[in-house]
C-alpha cells in the first residue's frame, strides 16, 4: 500500500517537483494479455502451480466472451472476477518491496496484490475488452475510513458523466458520489496524469510517464517479463 507521505506531498504539490518519479515521457500502448498457449500454460503451471494456470485461462475467456456485452456488463464481469479470485495481500509481503505494480499476468500468477494491482489489472483487462481508454482512469483516493492511501478504477460512460467507481474494498459498482468514504487525490491512465480537486475528471497536469511505477511496468509488459 503506497505509504501516506506520498498523500502529503501530492497535497502540497510537491510531485510536480520531484525527479524521483520523473522518467522518460512515454504513452503506454501495449496488450495486457500474452499468448496464452499450451506451451505457455504448461510453463506457468510449472513456475507457479495449477492454480496460476486454471486463473489464466479463466482470465482468457472473460476476455473473449465479454468484448461484444454492453459497457456496464463488463464493468461488473471484470470487477467481480478479480475481487473474488484474488486475495489482497501488501507488497512488502509479496515482492519484498513497499510499492510494487504488478502487470495482470504477474497478478494472476500470484494470485494476490494489493489496491494498485487491482486497479492497473482491471485497466487492462477493460481495454483488451475495447472499452476506450479514455474512460478509464487510475485513481489514486484517500480511504478516508482506513485513513490511508488507496488506488481504485474509475470509468466515465461520457466525458461530462460522474464517474462510477471499480474498487476492491467493497463488490458494488458505485457512481463516486455516493463514495464519500474515498477522497481523490490525483488520476493516471495511458496518455495523461491529472490532479484531482474534486470528483470530477481533475486537471491534467502532464503524462502518465511522470509516474516511474508506471513506466517501469510498461517495460515488462513490453518484454514480457514475469517474476
Amino acid at each position: 500500500m503506497i505509504v501516506m507521505l506520498k498523500i502529503a506531498r501530492w497535497m502540497r504539490g510537491a510531485f510536480l517537483k520531484s525527479r524521483l518519479l520523473i522518467v522518460s515521457l512515454c504513452i503506454f500502448s501495449v496488450s495486457a494479455a500474452l499468448d496464452v498457449n499450451p506451451e505457455l500454460l504448461a510453463k506457468i503451471e510449472q513456475k507457479h502451480g495449477i492454480e496460476a494456470s486454471v486463473r489464466v485461462q479463466q482470465w482468457q475467456k472473460l476476455i473473449q466472451t465479454s468484448k461484444s456485452l454492453p459497457e456496464q456488463e463488463k464493468l461488473k464481469r471484470v470487477n467481480d472476477f478479480f475481487n473474488q479470485r484474488i486475495d489482497f495481500v501488501d507488497d512488502i509481503y509479496l515482492w519484498g518491496t513497499n510499492d510494487y505494480w504488478a502487470t495482470p499476468m504477474e497478478f494472476l500468477f500470484q494470485g494476490a496484490g494489493d489496491c494498485e494491482d487491482y486497479s492497473i489489472a482491471k485497466y487492462f483487462t477493460l481495454m483488451e475488452m475495447g472499452v476506450a481508454e479514455k474512460k478509464m482512469r487510475i485513481t489514486y483516493v484517500k480511504a478516508l475510513k482506513l485513513n490511508q492511501a488507496h488506488m481504485v478504477l474509475t470509468y466515465f460512460s461520457s466525458p461530462r458523466a460522474v464517474p462510477v467507481v471499480l474498487d476492491n474494498l467493497i463488490p458494488e459498482i458505485k457512481l463516486a458520489t455516493k463514495r464519500s468514504d474515498l477522497l481523490p487525490v490525483y488520476s493516471f491512465n495511458g496518455s495523461g496524469l491529472w490532479l484531482a480537486k474534486s470528483r470530477g475528471r481533475g486537471k491534467r497536469v502532464g503524462e502518465s510517464g511522470r509516474l516511474s511505477l508506471w513506466a517501469e511496468l510498461k517495460q515488462r509488459m513490453l518484454n514480457n517479463v514475469i517474476k
